[in-house]
């Protein structure tokens, strides 16, 4: 090859270099230019809706347990241990029972005047036995306990007070030769000044039943502290 032929080929190539920053500038808009492509989207398959159903059923029940849970407990606490199911005989908790039995108390004490007498109404097959209780103050605490010997068939037929039911816990049970008797009232409940009557019924032997081994005693708390009554109980028959 001469050298004139290779000095034109020389400069053929050189004029033919390329150009970078057109290049980039040519590329950047034909990007801008196209729409971008967007690759189709696939059905899942079979075995993915399962397992998502799946998991979606196991979240409504997880929800449901705890939502269960949470009412069971709420439910229970409240707080308040040792419920009885209704129907079922309640006590009284220990310290509102009777440690010293009706002969030894007053009948009357500082706001509280008592009495106890067999009513009038009973008769030689059932009796009724009434605690009557004045107080010149409004209690925030009262427990009443009476008690029947267990002389010639006695065995219970129920209870009433004067006051509002839902106010007490009551209970009757057999204890150490005596059908006993208690009212309790129930915490955050008051009895307002007044007078007012707890009784218990009970079926008996046949006859005039005696009632000089039967009490009664009752305990409360007044603005100006704590005070018992107790006594036995005159036939009004």
């Amino acid at each position: 090859m001469d050298d004139d032929l290779r000095e034109r080929l020389h400069h053929a190539a050189a004029s033919h270099l390329p150009d970078r920053e057109r290049m980039l500038a040519r590329i950047e808009r034909s990007m801008a230019e196209e729409p971008p492509v967007r690759l189709p989207l696939r059905a899942p398959k079979p075995w993915l809706r399962v397992v998502g159903a799946t998991a979606a059923v196991c979240g409504v029940l997880a929800v449901g347990a705890v939502a269960v849970t949470s009412a069971g407990q709420g439910e229970q606490g409240a707080g308040r241990p040792g419920q009885q199911v209704a129907g079922e005989p309640v006590s009284p908790a220990p310290e509102a029972r009777s440690t010293e039995r009706g002969g030894a108390l007053p009948a009357e004490n500082g706001p509280l005047w008592s009495d106890g007498s067999v009513d009038a109404h009973s008769n030689r097959y059932w009796a009724q036995s009434n605690v009557t209780l004045r107080t010149a103050q409004p209690l925030t605490a009262l427990a009443v306990e009476l008690r029947v010997a267990l002389n010639g068939g006695v065995n219970t037929t129920g209870s009433w007070r004067s006051l509002p039911v839902e106010d007490f816990v009551a209970s009757a049970q057999e204890e150490d030769g005596f059908l006993v008797y208690r009212w309790t009232l129930k915490p955050g409940r008051n009895v307002r000044a007044g007078t007012y009557t707890f009784a218990g019924q009970y079926n008996h032997a046949e006859g005039v039943r005696n009632a000089a081994r039967d009490d009664y005693t009752a305990r409360a708390r007044a603005a100006g502290g704590q005070a018992s009554v107790g006594g036995g109980f005159t036939d009004g028959r």
